[in-house]
């Protein structure tokens, strides 16, 4: 049975890697589009907010594609339609408009949406409850990985460190103005080129692949007039209370995650590649913190590694606030290792014990990363207008972490 499962598992563990990939691509994108768009910090973070709306409009309509269907249905056509947007970077490079850019983020998204509202329910229910949260902690490393290589490797493919505005621009330079423009531009296509052909290679992959089904997709029989998604799931206290602890990590995680290189770049003053290079090593130490996590999880409960973890975060986002520069750099490379654990953990907790209703209740998980397209535009707001105290923005993931903690102590219980 054990081999049985090795190519599927394996296979929803690439799916782990890839929608990191594309969201952690982000914070690169933000800090490109600021150029290539002439864009400050809060209009470049609109970007977040066009990639994670299709996580709150699209997850329920999802959830009841895959009920009426199946997991394996709604992956393919998630990585077909990833796929297709990451390939509309080539006509935006011809447009040049902020807005293309924002319509493309969105499909990619929706696509993404697909793979994770079936992806992680799945790995949920394939063994038991009171493993769970242990097991997609595994999965998410994988996530982690992703998040590396995309701050690490391809961050370098689209950032060239040229930081010229329209004054400071060589007056030998090929093109001029617009030159320079067509190739900070161009610099954009490569990495979701290569996402776009993997995508394709995993969709045929699935399509050929038998995936077993899970004990819920096995007993849900649908009947005529049967509702396909229950909205009553939201009146099970550990279910809500996950929902609301995953909006706020969402949010606080992404506001750290999108401002990390304009933090550096803009108001720390470190020079691009140096700066890729600790979005490297901050994403390297999210990595290691799932990995650590996952083997911590076999001694110690998981809810209390959520709380203890959330404390520490509150009191690494203290030391930016109270600090800022070169100090609150290091403190948020902290952060990263110490919120690796929190999302997985939150899932699983959220879903343990509802059976049928897990498509249902993992939709509303799903939407919560909505948190991703409200809080980091606050943080950013709070950075621009006050750029002498630029680190009090960080109060806004702190009071994330806050709210993940109070979950890990009691809102995880299950009554």
């Amino acid at each position: 049975m054990k081999n049985k499962l090795f190519l599927p598992l394996a296979l929803i563990f690439c799916l782990f890697f890839l929608w990191a990939i594309s969201s952690n691509l982000l914070p690169t994108m933000i800090r490109q589009l600021m150029k290539t768009c002439e864009l400050n910090t809060f209009q470049a973070s609109f970007t977040e907010s066009a990639y994670w709306l299709a996580y709150f409009i699209f997850p329920i309509p999802i959830a009841m594609y895959m009920k009426r269907y199946s997991y394996k249905s709604g992956i393919i056509f998630g990585l077909t339609l990833a796929a297709l947007g990451s390939f509309l970077f080539f006509p935006a490079a011809i447009i040049k408009e902020y807005w293309a850019y924002l319509c493309i983020f969105f499909i990619i998204a929706t696509g993404m949406c697909f793979l994770e509202t079936a992806a992680n329910p799945y790995i949920t229910s394939l063994g038991s409850s009171e493993s769970a949260p242990r097991r997609l902690n595994i999965a998410q490393s994988f996530n982690g990985l992703g998040a590396f290589i995309a701050a690490m490797f391809l961050s370098r493919v689209v950032l060239s460190g040229n930081n010229y505005s329209r004054d400071t621009l060589p007056l030998d330079y090929p093109g001029g103005w617009e030159g320079y423009i067509q190739v900070e531009t161009d610099s954009m296509k490569t990495p979701y080129l290569i996402l776009a052909l993997i995508l394709i290679v995993i969709a045929l992959i699935f399509f050929f692949v038998h995936m077993p089904k899970t004990k819920d997709e096995e007993e849900s029989t649908i009947t005529i007039g049967e509702k396909l998604i229950d909205f009553s799931v939201l009146r099970i206290p550990h279910l809500r209370n996950g929902v609301i602890a995953q909006f706020f990590y969402n949010g606080g995680q992404t506001a750290i995650n999108s401002l990390f290189l304009v933090y550096c770049c803009t108001y720390v003053g470190i020079p691009k590649n140096t700066a890729t290079t600790f979005f490297g090593f901050y994403m390297l130490a999210f990595l290691l913190g799932r990995w650590i996590g996952s083997m911590l999880m076999i001694k110690f409960k998981p809810a209390n590694m959520l709380l203890v973890y959330s404390i520490i975060n509150v009191l690494l986002c203290m030391v930016i606030i109270i600090f800022g520069g070169m100090v609150g750099l290091y403190a948020m490379i902290g952060v990263s290792f110490f919120m690796s654990i929190m999302y997985p953990t939150q899932f699983s907790l959220a879903l343990s014990g509802l059976g049928d209703k897990t498509k249902s209740a993992s939709a509303f998980l799903v939407m919560a990363i909505i948190g991703n397209a409200m809080l980091p535009q606050a943080t950013a707001y709070i950075m621009h207008i006050n750029p002498e105290i630029y680190q009090a923005a960080y109060i806004i993931p702190l009071i994330c972490f806050i709210v993940c903690g109070l979950y890990g102590w009691r809102g995880y219980k299950i009554k």
